[in-house]
């Protein structure tokens, strides 16, 4: 009987947060479409959230089994519990399939945790490094860890010049370089992606080819990274793998019934969709001046609005903007952006939710907040041309009257719109033609692929030589 090929097993470890997970949940998926074993180790607490099909999950332990990140209190404390006990269960894992048919050839970890390439190494296995920013802003973390690039960055400093990236100036820069005392345990985390990424056998980034490839180039001799995403559903890229309409974990009850059924209501491109991600947290003024903003616009809207962040809304608005609008806590995202109304994405420009409007091609209005969501930002008005930035005031608020104005260039008939509109179509076009078959992304997935199975089947010959040496059976003979 002709033994059946090995495609190796992966093991996929994400940082326990949503816009973590779902990239690497997703990576999980592709791979499992090409045959390779694919095991999605997550913490205890986000365990139950994840629900992938043709993706095995197992449990490993951050320590704070009970409740996560909040249980340990400070990013500090989180990361150090979550190194030392995953770094043990994570090894733990590796050794439960290691007498199986199919022992793990490879580790695939969040680069927020390199201490897992470190447990790879001790299991002589493969290790690779998924990031899930954008090529600019590892180009940029990376400059600084090699001490290519001092921080602060001062106003004397900027434009900055940076090879691989255009000029970028103090309001497109992440707020760590300027202000590098404002969150010192995320700055810590995003310099050590880099510390022992010389061990890793392969570097992967949640980008492609043709959105980013020279600004990974301009930093591919410290960061050789395989530009393999968007990793965004099949269904709305290359329709490969079936049922693939999400992407599989919420750590949130979203709400789609109620959502849907609003926007069968409302006619083509008319609806504007509200989202400031999972982490983003608005400051009760600047609530007040988006919710103005979306009322005056007089175009209907749909905000999701944070259980946490409802005490910020202005009193009555809920009630007074029932004609117009809808408030929910959460939604699918994707099945959102995919719908006929929608318009415009007014967002933080997370680089997930960056990644998703480009993949779907809706308009932008980006209203960052916080470390990379500027420089994602600058990319969406200036570079890509799919969206404007909302420009804040001296007290880094955006006006009512600011956004007000950008989601009328964005969705008012007119040159600028059908700028904005016609790129985004042309992203959308080039994120689905990476990933389908033989695009530059999906090349990058399947070189990957071919090198696991080269792995795996070397590990079955050693183990059926070891077992026939052990019977002292000449090799081959039965």
């Amino acid at each position: 009987m002709v033994e059946k090929e090995c495609r190796g097993h992966v093991v996929v470890l994400p940082y326990p947060s949503q816009g973590h997970i779902n990239p690497l949940l997703q990576f999980a998926k592709r791979l499992a479409s090409k045959g390779v074993k694919a095991t999605f180790a997550t913490t205890h607490y986000t365990f139950k959230s994840i629900c992938a099909a043709n993706v095995g999950v197992e449990p490993i332990s951050d320590g704070c089994d009970e409740g996560g990140f909040t249980q340990a209190g400070n990013e500090e404390l989180y990361l150090k519990s979550f190194k030392a006990n995953g770094s043990r269960t994570l090894s733990q894992l590796i050794q439960k399939f290691q007498d199986s048919k199919s022992p793990v050839t490879c580790v695939v970890y969040d680069s927020f945790l390199p201490w897992a390439l470190d447990v790879a190494k001790q299991h002589a296995i493969y290790g690779a490094s998924f990031f899930t920013n954008s090529a600019t802003v590892c180009n940029i973390f990376c400059r600084i860890h090699h001490g290519l690039l001092s921080l602060p960055v001062k106003l004397e400093d900027v434009p900055l010049l940076i090879p691989g990236l255009p000029p970028l100036n103090f309001p497109d820069l992440p707020s760590f370089l300027r202000l590098p005392e404002s969150y010192p345990a995320y700055l810590a985390m995003k310099l050590s992606q880099y510390s022992n990424l010389d061990m890793a056998d392969w570097i992967f980034s949640n980008t492609f080819e043709e959105l980013e490839g020279e600004e990974a180039k301009g930093i591919s001799e410290l960061w050789p990274a395989k530009l393999i995403g968007p990793m965004v559903p099949s269904a709305y890229l290359d329709g490969r793998i079936e049922d693939d309409k999400r992407y599989g974990a919420s750590l949130w009850k979203p709400i789609g019934e109620e959502c849907m059924k609003w926007l069968e209501t409302k006619a083509p491109k008319s609806v504007v969709y509200v989202s400031f991600g999972s982490m983003v947290s608005l400051t009760a003024e600047q609530m007040d001046e988006i919710a103005g903003g979306l009322k005056e616009s007089g175009l209907p809207f749909l905000w999701v609005v944070k259980e946490s962040e409802h005490g910020r809304l202005p009193d009555g608005f809920v009630e007074s903007a029932k004609e117009k609008g809808l408030i929910v806590r959460w939604c699918n995202q994707l099945e959102l952006l995919a719908h006929p109304a929608i318009c415009c994405f007014v967002s933080h420009c997370g680089w997930n939710s960056t990644l998703e409007g480009l993949s779907l091609g809706v308009p932008m209005v980006g209203v960052p907040q916080w470390a990379d969501q500027l420089t994602d930002a600058k990319f969406v008005e200036g570079i890509w041309r799919v969206g404007l930035r909302a420009k804040e005031d001296e007290k880094g608020v955006v006006r009512k009257e600011e956004l007000v104005m950008c989601l009328k260039q964005v969705t008012t008939e007119g040159e600028k719109s059908r700028e904005i509109k016609k790129n985004a179509n042309k992203w959308r076009e080039l994120a689905k033609k990476a990933l389908g078959e033989g695009g530059s992304s999906d090349k990058r997935i399947n070189e990957f692929v071919e090198q696991l199975i080269l792995r795996a089947n070397e590990s079955y010959d050693q183990k059926r030589e070891a077992a026939a040496a052990a019977k002292d059976i000449p090799n081959g003979h039965h």
